[in-house]
């Protein structure tokens, strides 16, 4: 969602590769952003509703790449040849951007302004770190981190401190996103043994099956 509410990012492969869409709330209008061979996926708005980060493989990795929001000015913000740079989440303010990198063997959260400079390693674990999502207040972000065995949510301060799991169950839990007001985070899980959206309390508390559907549900994200 664009900050406003008026406007939804997504990809799609009807053009035969992944690429970055936009379309009005209520599904009209819809405008591909991106014509690119390589795939172009997970489209984030920045806060002022200005310009969108994605992740692209048009460099033969996953790389971070930023544009206007009506597709124009695409700009490689990682450079990092070696390792493939995804999952992109702008800080509340605009003036960051959190992201996970393999560039250190494994996938760890990072962060960096959001000109692409300072990128700074926040988290330093063996297991895979990804799917950063930033508290509306900048001061936590919450991922999802396998070094419990399975893929749980967790969540620390900004400058990656105080690392607390928040979600404790033997299927994966994954894709956390914050509501607006911060008090709660939904993510995906297979504890019911398949794909489910759920919500939960942002210390972890009353986790609630949203869809409970036989068939998959997952990767949500909250309207403003």
């Amino acid at each position: 969602y664009s900050a406003d509410g008026s406007r939804i990012a997504f990809i799609s492969r009807r053009d035969s590769n992944w690429e970055i869409y936009v379309m009005n709330a209520d599904g009209s209008g819809e405008t591909r952003l991106t014509t690119n061979s390589a795939h172009e996926v997970d489209p984030s708005w920045s806060p002022d509703g200005t310009r969108i980060v994605f992740t692209s493989s048009r460099d033969m990795n996953f790389e971070i790449y930023v544009m206007n929001a009506d597709g124009t000015v695409q700009t490689n913000l990682t450079k990092y040849p070696e390792a493939a740079d995804s999952r992109a989440s702008w800080s509340p303010d605009g003036s960051r951007i959190a992201f996970s990198s393999d560039r250190d063997r494994n996938f760890n959260i990072y962060v960096m302004n959001a000109d692409g400079t300072d990128q700074t390693r926040l988290t330093d674990d063996p297991a895979q770190d990804s799917e950063p999502s930033w508290s509306p207040d900048g001061s936590r972000i919450a991922f999802s981190s396998e070094r419990d065995g399975n893929l749980e949510i967790y969540v620390m301060n900004a400058d990656g401190t105080d690392q607390t799991r928040v979600t404790d169950d033997p299927a994966q839990d994954s894709e956390p996103s914050w509501s607006p007001d911060g008090s709660r985070i939904t993510f995906h899980s297979r504890r019911d043994g398949n794909l489910e959206i759920y919500v939960m309390n942002a210390d972890g508390t009353n986790p609630i099956d949203l869809t409970n559907n036989s068939a998959v549900d997952q990767n949500p994200f909250w309207s403003p």
